[in-house]
């Protein structure tokens, strides 16, 4: 017979890396919504058979729902077990609210022999301990704040430091948007209790590191928010501003949005803020986007938008908080950072090397 068992004794499992793997039997679409970070998808009902099934529900009786369940259940049943033989590790499969679906799931795998145990409350029970884990009031590391104009390569620059082995937060990667209002472009945008789950990870992976490296972002990030009090930490946290030379700003814009492959969604952004912009100027970037010359308008955007607003923002900051990064290049940059923090807190560098 299959066991339940609380988030807690799976949270135990997981933070002591015992080889486990947790399956989220949801349809794929609420997988994609959210899940527990990690988790595979090996999903009862497709979202078609899903919608079918709450349609019956509704318009019909729970009885019949329940019947046509079974009866599409039934038919994958060998596919469904097959999967389930392929996992190496111990099992642990969770729904919504740890109710019919995965019951029926670590019912069936059981009278195959293949022993699971069943995540009680579901992927609800999960998420009520990410919200009472954002309500908490600090985050023990100090944070290093990659700030810079647009341009400047803060995420390649997190990205080679991520890979050096220093712990980095990416605050964009995880809302799956860079941050402008060209940043959903070619990018799959995250829900809040997709965000959440991702950034509540990464908390607990670095609560202990000495720093952790995270770019400069406003309190909402395309469809996300910040919690409250790592978006306070960020704003008195060491402010790294980058400066890197426009030509080399311009190059890393157009390499990184390809704005040639989406040329309609690109002005169709940049309406949304055409009316912010100097009127003569305005009209020169939106000639330049419909003549698809992305480089003039990159560097018009640059320096009559995106300039003038970064400047404003820095204000706030405390000065013997702001260190300047003057580079020619992201990989200079990255060097120089590192230089910086190592005649800052030179024990707390090595102690993150070490780990």
């Amino acid at each position: 017979m299959f066991h339940d068992i609380t988030w807690n004794d799976l949270q135990k499992i997981r933070s002591n890396n015992q080889a486990h793997t947790t399956v989220d039997v949801r349809s794929p679409k609420e997988f994609e919504e959210a899940t527990i970070p990690g988790s595979v998808n090996i999903p009862i009902f497709t979202n078609e058979e899903r919608a079918e099934i709450g349609t019956i529900y509704k318009q019909k009786s729970p009885e019949e729902a329940k019947e046509r369940g079974l009866a599409i259940f039934s038919a994958k049943l060998p596919s469904f077990i097959k999967t389930f033989q392929q996992i190496q590790t111990p099992i642990t499969v969770f729904c919504w609210r740890g109710g019919m679906r995965s019951k029926t799931a670590a019912t069936v795998l059981d009278l195959m022999g293949i022993h699971v145990n069943r995540l009680s409350g579901g992927i609800r029970a999960y998420r009520q301990w990410v919200v009472s884990e954002l309500d908490r009031e600090a985050f023990a590391p100090e944070l290093y704040v990659l700030n810079g104009y647009t341009g400047a390569g803060k995420t390649v620059i997190l990205k080679n430091l991520a890979v050096k082995g220093y712990p980095v937060i990416d605050l964009e990667a995880m809302a799956g948007h860079r941050g402008s209002i060209f940043g959903q472009i070619g990018t799959e945008p995250s829900n809040q209790k997709k965000f959440d789950s991702l950034l509540v990870e990464k908390l607990g992976q670095y609560k202990n590191e000495p720093f952790v490296f995270i770019e400069g972002e406003s309190r909402r990030i395309g469809k996300v928010c910040l919690p409250e009090f790592l978006y306070e930490q960020k704003e008195k946290g060491i402010q790294l501003i980058i400066h890197l030379p426009m030509e080399e700003r311009v190059k890393h814009i157009l390499e990184d949005y390809e704005p040639w492959k989406e040329p309609a969604q690109f002005l169709e952004a940049f309406y949304r803020i055409k009316k912010r912009i100097h009127i003569p100027i305005a009209k020169e970037i939106e000639h330049a986007l419909v003549d698809n010359d992305f480089k003039t308008a990159t560097i018009l955007l640059l320096e009559h938008y995106y300039d003038p607003r970064y400047k404003h923002a820095m204000n706030h900051h405390q000065k013997d908080r702001i260190f300047p990064i003057h580079a020619k290049n992201m990989e200079e940059a990255t060097d120089k950072i590192l230089a910086l923090v190592s005649t800052r807190q030179p024990d707390k560098l090595n102690e993150a090397e070490t780990k």
